[in-house]
């Protein structure tokens, strides 16, 4: 995209809505150009009133006009960057739900390709420049070139002769004119704690991306996160704005400063003792001209930099979900749970190399079937195609005969549950964890849940028993309780599909012994494919497949592969071996 493109297409999706604030802002700063511009020319009344003429009906008046201008000064930048402040705030708030919402919904390939920090650094960063854009740079726009014109004015109705030496030197002097005042560091600060507290949930919700899918709570997240967002946005706003007061107060007190040095002068005229110059009125604004040609120099930055993160951001926002619901897509219903593979090929985009190479499968309804193999053989990938986390690149797959392209997403995930290795657990109570795979769950619900996979055997020794707060993805539980943990979760969905990808590795044989008494419950009488390193732990399965480079090479009960099968049998004997 072009960087009008961009441009047009900030203002008709996020400032449009906004243009009558930006125009009240607008409008403060044509007060602002005004009362500055304002603030110089009264020095030319001053001086020709009080130290020529020495009009003593104007001691008092002058000096109350230009505190009066320094007043309105102060106060209209305070309005119109307040406004901005709060315009940029909603543009932030606009601009980060909507990419939140494209991420919550977003293909698992995209997320598990890009790191989740450059996410990150699209919802925070980048955002933030955007709203520089938006904020600073049109505010700083209208503001200094709307003084500037002002102030040319004044020069010029002063002495065009000086005002075109001056042209040419007002933009050489704001290299090395001072700044007008330092940032608030302490401020600074504050914004950069608020980054880190919306960067701590949104490594959350990336970690759980799956289990966001495969318990079909993307609604429930974008709600959580649009809460989030908002109390941010209400936070920054509030200490954004604090920042910007010492301005007005800044600016009126200068103007005192001057008016009383003007009113000193005066005596000090009237007494024979200070010369004036014609030229004082023409000095002041000269010298105010500085700022706003300073800011003007600078604005470029500001706004490439917005349009730099802009061109990072909208690609996200405007990414389309490859895996999506197809026209007229039914309802999954599920009865025997029989799961088939028809010549199923995959690879994945980030190697381009052949993960799966015409798979067939026909995975019993109601029954066990395990997949064995070397890692990296394919069997996880399998698992993934089933709730549709990646497609095939040819083939079909069917849960009872429907094509699970042909139905609803939400529908087949509602049918599946998902236990792995990698258990997956949010920061917050073991309720509330529980209770994931189903938010309307009684308390009782979840209690039985987590008997039924025995972790209720430590969470009723914890002092807060189900309201324990767990630590990012569970920290500060042991392998084994989180792993009953997630096969309570499992249970509490009721599903008829179950996938076990490494469920019970990495765990002391007293607690797997629990763990495979867990899952002997949740697979009852459900369609159950596990994948398992220990073939001990799939010994009585109803079918063995043999996964070798992404092809079936055998398949059948325990007994069978040990004659059929040299992969199978070599896998068993070195595990009997190492026994």
């Amino acid at each position: 995209m072009s960087n009008i493109e961009i441009l047009k297409r900030l203002y008709k999706d996020y400032t449009k809505k906004y243009i009558n604030k930006i125009l009240l802002s607008v409008f403060f700063t044509l007060v602002l150009a005004g009362s500055t511009s304002a603030v110089a020319y009264l020095l030319d009344p001053a001086i020709k009133q009080l130290f020529i003429e020495q009009n003593k009906t104007y001691v008092y008046l002058i000096p109350g006009l230009i505190i009066l201008a320094f007043a309105l000064k102060g106060a209209s930048l305070y309005l119109a960057k307040v406004i901005m402040i709060n315009v940029s705030e909603e543009v932030k708030k606009d601009v980060q739900t909507d990419m939140f919402a494209s991420l919550i919904k977003a293909d698992t390939e995209l997320v598990d390709n890009k790191h989740s920090g450059k996410f990150i650094g699209n919802l925070t960063n980048d955002v933030n420049m955007i709203t520089a854009l938006v904020s600073t740079a049109i505010l700083n726009l209208f503001k200094d070139s709307l003084t500037l014109i002002g102030l040319l004015g004044v020069m010029f109705y002063q002495n065009w002769k000086l005002s075109l030496i001056a042209i040419i030197m007002i933009p050489l002097a704001s290299i090395v004119a001072r700044s007008l005042g330092k940032r608030i560091s302490k401020e600074a600060m504050k914004q950069m704690n608020f980054t880190g507290l919306l960067t701590s949930y949104l490594i959350e919700i990336f970690k759980n991306h799956k289990l966001i899918k495969i318990f079909q709570k993307e609604e429930y997240e974008k709600k959580r996160a649009d809460n989030f967002i908002e109390s941010l946005k209400e936070t920054q706003r509030k200490m954004i704005i604090v920042g910007v007061r010492a301005s007005p107060v800044m600016e009126f007190f200068t103007g005192i400063m001057i008016a009383f040095l003007i009113f000193i002068s005066a005596k000090l005229i009237a007494n024979n003792e200070l010369e004036v110059s014609n030229f004082f009125s023409f000095l002041a604004a000269m010298m105010l001209a500085y700022q706003p040609v300073r800011s003007l120099a600078t604005l470029n930055i500001t706004i490439h930099q917005g349009l730099s993160g802009a061109k990072r951001v909208i690609p996200v926002i405007d990414d389309k979900q490859k895996i999506q619901d197809k026209e007229n897509s039914k309802v999954l219903h599920v009865h025997n749970g029989q799961i088939i593979f028809e010549n199923v090929d995959f690879n994945y985009k980030i190697n381009e190399q052949q993960i799966l190479n015409s798979v067939n499968l026909d995975i019993p309804g109601k029954k066990m079937t395990a997949l064995v193999g070397h890692s990296g053989a394919g069997k996880s990938t399998i698992l993934n195609l089933i709730p549709r986390f990646y497609d095939p690149h040819n083939g079909n797959i069917k849960i009872d005969g429907q094509s699970i392209y042909e139905t609803k997403i939400d529908t087949l995930r509602k049918n599946i549950s998902l236990v792995s290795q990698e258990t997956t657990l949010f920061d917050d109570s073991i309720k509330n964890n529980i209770a994931y795979a189903n938010l309307d769950a009684s308390s009782d619900e979840i209690e039985e849940a987590a008997k039924f996979s025995f972790a209720d055997e430590f969470i009723s020794k914890l002092p807060q028993k189900y309201d324990t707060l767990i630590g990012e993805n569970g920290i500060r539980l042991s392998g084994g309780e989180k792993q009953r943990i997630s096969i309570a979760r499992a249970i509490l969905k009721k599903s008829p599909i179950i996938l076990l990808d490494e469920a019970t590795s990495s765990l002391d044989a007293e607690t797997e012994n629990k763990i495979q008494t867990a899952i002997s419950f949740l697979t009852k009488g459900r369609t159950t494919i596990v994948i398992a390193h220990r073939l001990s732990t799939i010994l009585n399965s109803d079918k063995i497949y043999v996964i070798d480079k992404g092809k079936v090479i055998g398949e059948g009960k325990h007994d069978d592969l040990l004659r059929t099968s040299n992969i199978y049998k070599n896998f068993y004997e070195k595990q009997i071996k190492k026994t």
